[in-house]
């Protein structure tokens, strides 16, 4: 089950969902149900700080949709290969995936992205021989 919040709550809202699931990055989508972007827990932090919030009472003025954010993880349509999501994995935790009308269906993560290569290369020569941090020396 994939979590994912939606840009008509507000910044107090966003922040206890992240807070009670563990996030520090979650997908955000839009009215239709589109993917419009990442919210992490670092947008939260600098806009507190820069606007001198000093609590979270005081983020229930600020709706969601107008938080600045620095980075939005780039998604992808449902029929990318393990390829392209491998490649965006590399700088972000999760790669959110999207239908043929842009309609957020889901996330894959680092993890999963990472598991699958494994078991794609776990019977190569590759991996024939005992990792370092296995060998005792």
């Amino acid at each position: 089950m994939t979590s994912y919040l939606s840009e008509d709550i507000t910044l107090r809202q966003a922040a206890e969902k992240m807070r009670h699931h563990g996030y520090t990055a979650v997908p955000l989508i839009n009215e239709k149900g589109e993917y419009a972007g990442t919210l992490s827990e670092g947008d939260l932090l600098w806009f507190m700080l820069e606007n001198g919030i000093g609590g979270l009472a005081e983020l229930e003025k600020y709706p969601l949709s107008k938080l600045p954010r620095r980075h939005d993880c780039q998604s992808v349509s449902v029929d990318s290969t393990i390829a392209d999501l491998f490649m965006l994995s590399m700088n972000q935790n999760f790669v959110p995936i999207v239908d043929d009308r842009g309609v957020f269906i889901g996330i894959v993560t680092r993890r999963d992205i990472l598991q699958a290569c494994y078991e794609e290369l776990k019977d190569s020569e590759m991996f024939s021989a005992t990792p370092e941090y296995e060998r005792e020396g």
